[in-house]
């Protein structure tokens, strides 16, 4: 038993170091902190304004339910999928996965740190998109406030995890990450509800949508926000879809990064 939790304190520890590397780092450049903050304000204003005058609803309303497609669909999206998969391909430019062999941080702690450093940026998108929805006047009564904590989580762990499959595989120079995000990323930012809401889908599309998880992710955190009682039951399959998905993210990008690091080796 010591010795388990002297290797979990050295791992939180060494993960924590890499967190605020790279915080310091986006800190130090600010353009894309400052973007990932902008994006998902202007997306949720627009979406909220259009559904209330679109359903004819109140604004306070249409904000309650533009928030969780906005926050799960589009700003944890380009965060932490695209942030990581930025953050993998930067990392491998600057030489840093090279002193990375020559020191005794772990490979765990590596991802690990990724996954925090992302996470502090999902809070801060998550109260930001919050904060302006309180202010439209949205109450969310009845939310399940710790479920929804718990889809943000698996939500920024599923994109951190895919980010690196996709950076360690896909992604070899900085130009490369554009190129995947808008080749991969927006026709599934739309198939999930991001700018369109999922009831104005065809049945064709809701067809295909099923088999997108960030689909599932808007669907689980609406469910936990806005009707307590869904997402563990009527409509639990999104929760468990969204769960298994990112526990074979982790795998998979983990899988990934192990790849990327024996080719790194023979560099």
């Amino acid at each position: 038993m010591p010795a388990l939790l002297t290797g979990l304190k050295k791992y939180w520890r060494e993960s924590c170091a890499v967190a605020r590397r790279i915080l310091t780092e986006l800190f130090r450049r600010q353009r894309s902190l400052i973007s990932w903050m902008i994006f998902p304000a202007l997306i949720l204003m627009l979406n909220g304004l259009i559904t209330a005058e679109r359903a004819d609803t109140t604004v306070s309303t249409a904000f309650e339910v533009a928030a969780p497609p906005t926050l799960a669909g589009a700003a944890l999206f380009f965060s932490c999928l695209g942030g990581g998969v930025a953050t993998v391909v930067s990392e491998r430019e600057q030489q840093t996965l090279k002193r990375l062999f020559l020191s005794p941080l772990s490979g765990v702690s590596y991802f690990l740190g990724i996954f925090l450093a992302h996470s502090v940026i999902g809070i801060g998108q998550t109260l930001v998109i919050f904060a302006i929805a309180i202010f439209a006047g949205a109450t969310f009564p009845g939310a399940a406030w710790p479920l929804a904590l718990l889809i943000i989580w698996l939500s920024i762990l599923a994109y951190v995890g895919l980010g690196f499959m996709l950076g360690t595989q896909f992604a070899r120079r900085t130009e490369d990450v554009s190129a995947l995000i808008a080749a991969f990323g927006v026709p599934l930012m739309v198939l999930g509800g991001a700018f369109l809401p999922i009831s104005l889908f065809p049945d064709s599309l809701l067809d295909i949508a099923r088999f997108n998880p960030i689909y599932h992710m808007t669907e689980a955190l609406s469910d936990a926000l806005l009707d307590a009682d869904a997402p563990l039951g009527e409509n639990g399959g999104h929760f468990w879809f969204l769960l298994v998905f990112a526990a074979a993210m982790v795998g998979v990008g983990w899988l990934s990064y192990r790849r990327m690091l024996m080719l790194e080796r023979q560099l």
